[in-house]
């Protein structure tokens, strides 16, 4: 008892004193009282209060008649009542009074009216309710043969016969005699007393019978000659009975567990619960605590056995326990940038699909007054190293997130772990109030304080290796490994100084070590896991009965919300936890315009050394650098943004995936907002940087291509964040991206220059046509070309020139001289395979140009490559001359058009088109396109000719996209699409297969499963080497 109970009993029996008996008498109980309460010093500290007390009373009772003395003697009592009351708690409060009641019948003669009326004074200053005042003296003050009855009584006694109507009623056929339990739930307060039992232990000290003592948590009750009673077997009586008609029976039938390497994390093992039993398990780390809990919430699937809810197998029929099971994680599981009140209330949205916004925050109103978090409800959780909130709150927080759903079985892993003595008790309180209410939990905690290892109803211990060596009634544990130890006492689990237990010892005695000559521990224990596991087996015969079948599935409030609701809520959460986080959103809306900034103004080059330096983007040979960086940057904007968006949350949804929720509609909420950010980055760097480059007309292309990449790498993001186990392996990841982006993309080594054994010198190579930064290059120059204001005026007329230029000269002629070396062979008579090949090209390019110019026709049944002559080499050669003739009228046609347009412009204002021109052409981006520099004007590839110049006036002849680099259109199902719109098309095919990979987790699971398969050779060769 605290000094000021003990200070106020004092003054109470002072007064109390006068009333009835003499001094001495009462001298001697006050004493008696005191001694096991206080040492020495102590009592006689506290005799030396009370007689004070008891002098001052003394006095006054001289003065006055008695009725006086009485009225004086109430008011007093109801002025130290009142003035103690606003000091002491409702459990203190009655404490005092039980002591009362006991102090005026422990002389054994009967309680006055005056001493009654007296303590009824005292109980209605204290404000204790009428009816329990009424239960607590009838408790205190009846006989063996009176008998009460109420549902707040309990009687444990042999007695089989005598039925009871509303007292609770045990049958323990070993004890002598009768002990009364009284239930206060208002205060959480049991009393014990016992009749006809003999002395008895009460946590280990020595208590007499028919005296009325605090029956505290976890505390055991042993007599000479009968079993035990555990605090957790009596407060089982009194649960309501709403809480036992939903009650759950959780059994593990012989599970074992081995990790992927094939290593045994959990050996056989089996026990049974039911409701309302707060389960401890404990073990030195190592031991499969995790382990165990992982198994036991369903997250991982036992190698044998299996786990029943009422008859119903966890991990084979999921959806039937749907909501039961809570678990909360060792870790954090909270959004940082979040407020405590939004956390809670975003998690209630996706547990209450069923309940509006209003009802919801009422709800989370209600639990946060109960777990003391109201007055911080507006603060931001914060960051373990930013602390907002202490870590005992953060806790409560984590707890609240499965409390608000009220499941029926909640798993928690080291709850205390990081808190103070007090909060850890604050916590295991908590967890202690849920048990009350019919809940069945699963606590793994590592280094209990004796008040909190003795709130535990059960205790599970593992040893290294997962081995189940101990499960029963926690205090008894200690006594069960004495006794397979030897040890002396080995019945004494408690101290019997103050009845505190030390689970330290526990492990002591396990891990204990065998000494060597010198009295030193070696490294061997005495027992090992395997022998302590035995040694359980041997004695399952002791272990706690199991539990009766449970009836059915109770009833589950878990209401998920439907897919589309969950994708709102995902999204609202994950904009308000961003919009919260200053120095993200400002880093990430500043970010994209400060590199367009000191990208374009960096590369806006003009020629200072002409006579009068003026910036046009006609001169500016930047460009196609510009083009290129900016696709690279929006990739590597894109992966760096989305790279730890669903890894930060991997743990939260660990928790919430106890709630079954949509995987679709959380990937859909990341890759919303993603695209949301990704929308707005791309515009501010396309708003800046055209500006600033004199990029003009081409906003929206530029920001659609721009979006799109940003998108794509967006998914790339996403899906490396689901793959990966670290940040720093992403970020290590993300140039291993980026790079190939760069050099496959075209522009930095051209596609005909790679090596030629894993290239084409005519074609896109494979690997190259996933590159994003390809599609998007190209996309933005063709169009950035053939698009601007000045270039489409005239683009058909530059068109059908370069076409006919190409046909008239460049084929015209290596068509020619191979005819020419054809013809020379002839007369040599040197034809061979070469000469063959030759002809068979001859006649692929006539095939093809016929296809053009259908105009002109040929019979190419004169053209043989297995029968030569000269009357079909001339018959080639007059078809090619008729060619040329045609493309010099072609090319004649479109000069003068062109010319024609050109004149128009300038007569109506020759400075407007010059200025036109310098304004939205560039003579760089335009010899990147044409690849003017280029000498092989032609290449002669497989009985094939290719023009290697101006593909950006050639269209691609593939039915299917496929096409050369920079054409200036392509083909979808043999119909012609703009460049930028079949490659934007392919940017998001390509965002939409990444997000099918992401949705069905396939890099996940390759790398899964490569890792299991490393880990499994790894065990063969140490295996092989241990041979």
């Amino acid at each position: 008892m605290n000094e000021k109970i003990l200070n106020t009993l004092m003054h109470l029996f002072a007064i109390i004193a006068p009333a009835q008996g003499n001094e001495s008498d009462r001298r001697q109980v006050v004493e008696a009282f005191l001694r096991p309460q206080l040492n020495q010093e102590g009592v006689q500290a506290y005799l030396k209060i009370f007689d004070a007390y008891y002098a001052e009373a003394q006095e006054r009772l001289k003065k006055g008649k008695e009725a006086r003395r009485n009225s004086s003697i109430s008011v007093r009592i109801i002025k130290i009542c009142f003035d103690i009351g606003m000091q002491l708690t409702l459990n203190q409060k009655i404490i005092v009074l039980v002591q009362l009641l006991e102090y005026c019948r422990s002389d054994n003669a009967e309680v006055s009216n005056t001493e009654l009326e007296f303590i009824i004074t005292a109980a209605e200053g204290f404000n204790i309710n009428p009816e329990d005042y009424q239960l607590i003296r009838q408790f205190v003050l009846s006989s063996r043969d009176e008998v009460l009855e109420s549902p707040q009584i309990l009687l444990i006694d042999s007695d089989r016969t005598t039925k009871y109507e509303k007292t609770h009623h045990i049958i323990n056929s070993t004890i002598r005699g009768q002990v009364r339990v009284l239930n206060l739930p208002q205060a959480d307060l049991l009393f014990i007393r016992s009749f006809g039992t003999g002395e008895m232990l009460l946590s280990g000290q020595l208590r007499h019978e028919d005296r009325v003592y605090l029956f505290e948590r976890g505390s055991s009750l042993k007599f000479m000659s009968s079993k035990p009673i555990y605090y957790s077997e009596v407060i089982r009586q009194f649960l309501d009975e709403s809480a036992l008609a939903s009650r759950v029976v959780y059994e593990v039938n012989n599970i074992e567990y081995r990790f992927k390497g094939g290593q045994v994390g959990l050996h056989r093992m089996s026990f049974a619960e039911e409701s309302g039993r707060l389960i401890g398990i404990m073990g030195a780390s190592g031991a499969g605590k995790s382990t165990l809990l992982s198994v036991l919430n369903g997250t991982n699937r036992p190698d044998s056995g299996e786990v029943l809810i009422n008859g119903v197998n966890i991990h084979n029929d999921p959806d039937k326990i749907k909501g039961l099971i809570g678990y909360v994680s060792q870790d954090d599981l909270l959004i940082e940038e979040l407020t405590v009140f939004e956390n809670l209330f975003y998690n209630a949205k996706l547990c209450f699909g069923n309940l509006n916004d209003e009802d919801i925050a009422v709800k989370v109103d209600e639990m946060l007054h109960s777990l003391g978090l109201h007055e911080i409800k507006d603060m931001k959780v914060g960051t373990p190293l930013n602390k907002k909130i202490s870590g005992g709150q953060r806790k409560r927080l984590n707890i609240s997130l499965e409390l608000i759903r009220e499941p029926a079985i909640l798993f928690l892993d080291e709850p205390t772990s990081g808190l103070s003595s007090l909060d850890s008790e604050n916590i295991l309180d908590l967890l202690n109030d849920l048990k009350l209410k019919g809940k069945l939990i699963f606590v793994v905690i590592h280094q209990p304080s004796s008040d909190i290892f003795k709130m535990f109803d059960r205790l599970i211990f593992l040893d290294t290796g997962g081995f189940m060596i101990y499960y029963g009634i926690p205090v008894g544990s200690i006594g069960y490994f004495k006794d397979r130890m030897h040890l002396p006492r080995y019945n004494d689990s408690e101290c019997p100084a103050c009845g505190n237990v030390n689970p330290e010892q526990i492990f002591s005695i396990v891990e204990s070590k065998v000494l060597d000559e010198f009295g030193r521990p070696t490294a061997t224990r005495k027992v090992s896991p395997s022998e302590w596991s035995a040694y359980y087996n041997s004695r399952r015969e002791e272990s706690p009965p199991q539990p009766r079948p449970g009836n059915g599935i109770p009833e589950i409030t878990l209401r998920t919300p439907g897919k589309l609701k969950q994708f709102m809520v995902f999204v609202k959460r994950d904009i308000l936890a961003k919009l919260s986080d200053a120095q993200y959103l400002v880093i990430t809306l500043l970010e994209a315009p400060v590199l367009a900034f000191f990208l374009a103004y960096i590369i806006r080059y003009f020629d200072e050394s002409a006579s009068n330096p003026s910036y046009t983007l006609l001169q500016n040979s930047n460009l196609p650098v510009y083009i290129f960086m900016s696709v690279i940057v929006a990739i590597f904007m894109g992966l760096t943004v989305s790279a730890e968006e669903i890894i930060k949350d991997r743990k939260i949804l660990r928790r919430e995936s106890f709630l079954n929720l949509s995987w679709n509609s959380y990937l859909l909420s990341k890759i919303g907002v993603q695209f949301l950010i990704s929308a707005i980055q791309a515009a501010s760097f396309v708003a800046v940087g055209n500006t600033i480059f004199g990029i003009r007309g081409m906003w929206f292309e530029y920001w659609l291509v721009l979006f799109s990449c940003w998108a794509t790498s967006n998914m790339m993001g996403l899906l490396i964040s689901d793959s990966f186990k670290t940040v720093v392996t992403i970020y290590i990841l993300i140039p291993f991206l980026v790079i190939p982006q760069i050099i496959l993309s075209g522009i930095i080594v051209k596609y005909d220059k790679l090596n030629p054994n894993i290239s084409s010198p005519i074609s896109i190579p494979v690997y190259g046509e996933v590159i994003a930064a390809r599609w998007g290059y190209e996309a933005l120059a063709v169009d950035q070309f053939i698009n601007n204001r000045f270039e489409r005026q005239f683009y058909n007329f530059d068109k059908a020139i370069s076409i006919a230029k190409f046909r008239k000269d460049i084929w015209y002629n290596e068509m020619k001289s191979i005819l020419s070396r054809l013809e020379s062979n002839i007369e040599r008579e040197r034809l061979d395979e070469s000469s063959q090949k030759d002809m068979e090209l001859i006649i692929n390019e006539i095939t093809e140009e016929m296809g053009f110019t259908t105009a002109i026709t040929f019979d190419l049944s004169l053209l043989d490559p297995g029968r030569i002559t000269t009357e079909s080499v001339n018959a080639a050669r007059e078809y090619i001359e008729k060619v040329r003739r045609y493309y010099i009228e072609v090319s004649r046609n479109a000069v003068e058009a062109r010319d024609q347009s050109i004149m128009a412009f300038e007569s109506a204002d020759r400075e407007a088109f010059i200025r036109m021109k310098k304004q939205y052409t560039n003579e760089s981006l335009e010899e990147f396109v044409r690849n003017d520099n280029e000498k092989d004007k032609i290449k002669r590839y497989r009985d094939r000719l290719y023009q290697n110049y101006d593909q950006i006036f050639f269209d691609p002849v593939h039915p299917l996209v496929k096409a050369h680099f920079y054409a200036p259109r392509k083909q979808v199902f043999g119909i012609y699409a703009g460049t930028l719109a079949v490659n934007t098309a392919v940017i998001w095919v390509m965002t939409l297969a990444l997000y099918i990979l992401l949705y069905f987790r396939v890099l996940h699971r390759i790398l899964d499963s490569l890792e299991k398969f490393m880990r499994v050779m790894r065990d063969r060769r140490e295996k092989n080497k241990s041979r």
